[in-house]
This record gives C-alpha cells, structure tokens and sequence, in this order.
C-alpha cells in the first residue's frame, strides 16, 4: 500500500485514497499543496513570523503547524487575506465602498475574482505539473 510521505493529517487522506486506487494513481500528483518548514532534525516546527516570507513565496494552499494564537496568523489575516479583526475575509462578493466593510453589500457569492495568492498558487502547480518535477512526485507504486 502506498502512504504519503507528508504528516500524517486529513489532508493526505484524500489523497492517498487516490494514490492506492489503481484507476487514479497515475494521474495523481503526491503532494498536499501544504507548506510545512522543518527543524534540523527533519521534524516539523511550527510556522512563525520568520517562516512567513517562505510560506507566501511557496505558493501553497494550507499550512500548519502553527500554535494557538500566534502572531504570525494575525498578520496572515491581515497581510494576506486582508481581513480585519473581527470581520469576514473579503471576498470578490464583497462590493461595499468603504475599505473597512466592504461585506457590508453583498453580490453574488459564486463569483471569484483571483488575488495575488491565487497567481502564486498557479505558480506552484506549474512546477508541480513540469517535467522536471512531475515524475518524482507521481504517486506510481514502481
């Protein structure tokens, strides 16, 4: 059986499902799009604001560990997601005026309207799918 070699977590159940099924394993990449920094020992350390320009750069679409309450999560919600305290994360449904609430009027939610994060995660997938990357992370049981 094959087992993904990221931490162990819901977000590589899916995943390895697809690599274990023989009608999907070929066509699956082996790689959770999350960002995980490690110590010396090869063991995963939580993510901090020293690890925040890495995290941003890598493209990836989750991230953990983190601890409870950390700094770094308030500036990924302001920095990032530009979410205020206490607030929704605006989205592209947002249309009010004012910087501040924009939630305050609402259009249609099925609508996305893609960020600086959304080119960087388009990033990290091209180098997921190029040739140079893609073999190794094939989930094919050789």
């Amino acid at each position: 059986m094959y087992l993904s070699n990221t931490l162990a977590s819901n977000l590589v159940y899916f995943p390895t499902i697809l690599c274990n099924s023989r009608q999907f394993n070929r066509t699956t990449i082996n790689h959770s799009l999350q960002y995980v920094s490690f110590d010396s020992r090869q063991e995963p350390h939580p993510l901090n604001s020293s690890t925040f320009d890495d995290l941003i750069q890598s493209g990836a679409a989750f991230a953990s560990p983190f601890l409870p309450n950390d700094p770094v999560l308030d500036r990924i919600d302001q920095e990032i997601l530009e979410r205020n305290p206490g607030k929704p994360v605006a989205g592209g449904w947002c249309l009010g005026e004012s910087e501040n609430e924009k939630c305050t009027v609402w259009g249609d939610a099925d609508v996305l309207k893609p960020g600086p994060g959304a080119k960087r995660l388009e990033k990290c997938l091209v180098k997921l799918l190029s040739n140079e990357t893609i073999r190794s992370h094939q989930c094919v049981d050789v």
